[in-house]
């Protein structure tokens, strides 16, 4: 089976390289007797098309001009995600996947994975993810990279040779992305209207609320891991998104029900960055169809990061329809990784 990734994720998805704290970003969901059972299943996640953690992207060099491409790299679509990674499928000589598995930009590859080659997947696991970004959701990702194209090190992309990085801009995209990723109840539990170090308000414009140090912790961390560019491309790939308007979405599905694919739509009730109705949009049209498909609504207070955590009736969902056995302890859910 294929894992494909969140939109700041990596090919590290379970298990550890030599730091048993350091484990990949899945690692409750992926390994052996957990619903993706690598007792059983062959479990294959790489690295997306405009990342930076290894294959090409915008801050590679272009062979053109001996430097980093910028904003010469040509605009990607979660098409051109799912080639790469089908490429590689085809690398390695498999001819049929078990399952194809994503969660948030990684259900959207799984779906397009279904769509466009349906001869290649017998199951896709499609979690908290959408078929059609809303004006919402395209207006919190348009914030985020003017906070990075406006940052004045950005430099109009060439930042790379400049040997400064646009880590202001950044890092203020990752912090008002991290509110969304997390539901109401979740923040005021976790937080509520704590003082970071104090009982009492300091009366300034400083860190004075835990929740400011949380997002400025999430800001700044993110930076020794991620680049701006690839931040810019990923997040445009998700706007225009939009499957089932594509003129051979018909036919699509067809192919799908031919090829007998079964699929299984998953949402949690307090995911208010793709919330439930943009999972229904989904399994609608799938089984409008005539498509197979599985869809329930989960029950989580942690918002749209319920996909990476141990949430057991989500686990046991995944289990049942990929024909695991039994869970066995999860490990410690890995953090920051959409």
């Amino acid at each position: 089976m294929v894992v494909c990734h969140a939109l700041t994720g990596d090919a590290h998805a379970a298990g550890h390289h030599g730091e048993p704290a350091r484990r990949g970003w899945w690692d409750n969901i992926i390994g052996p007797g957990r619903p993706l059972d690598t007792d059983r299943f062959f479990v294959v996640c790489a690295n997306l098309l405009g990342g930076c953690q290894g294959t090409t992207g915008p801050s590679s060099t272009d062979p053109a001009t001996g430097r980093p491409y910028g904003l010469d790299f040509p605009l990607l679509s979660v098409s051109d995600l799912v080639a790469t990674h089908r490429r590689l499928v085809h690398h390695l000589g498999i001819d049929r996947l078990h399952a194809v598995v994503g969660g948030s930009l990684g259900g959207m590859q799984a779906l397009s994975w279904a769509l466009e080659a349906p001869q290649e997947v017998e199951t896709v696991v499609v979690v908290a993810a959408s078929s059609r970004l809303s004006a919402q959701n395209i207006a919190f990702s348009a914030v985020a990279r003017e906070a990075i194209m406006r940052d004045p090190n950005f430099a109009d992309g060439t930042y790379l040779q400049t040997g400064r990085s646009p880590d202001t801009g950044l890092a203020v995209a990752r912090m008002m992305a991290h509110i969304t990723y997390l539901s109401e109840a979740a923040m005021t539990a976790k937080f509520g209207r704590r003082f970071q170090g104090s009982d009492t308000p300091r009366f300034g414009f400083g860190v004075d609320f835990q929740v400011e140090s949380y997002l400025r912790h999430q800001g700044e961390s993110f930076l020794s891991r991620f680049d701006a560019l690839s931040y810019l491309y990923l997040s445009r790939a998700l706007d225009y998104y939009d499957p089932f308007a594509e003129p051979d979405a018909a036919h699509q599905l067809d192919r799908m029900v031919a090829a007998g694919t079964r699929a299984l739509v998953l949402s949690f009730d307090t995911d208010w960055r793709f919330d439930t109705r943009h999972s229904v949009r989904i399994a609608r049209r799938l089984e409008h169809a005539g498509v197979p498909v599985t869809f329930r609504e989960v029950a989580s207070d942690f918002g749209h990061d319920s996909f990476l955590l141990p949430v057991p009736e989500y686990h046991a969902i995944v289990a049942a329809f990929l024909g695991a056995p039994a869970l066995a302890p999860a490990g410690r859910p890995a953090r920051g990784t959409r």
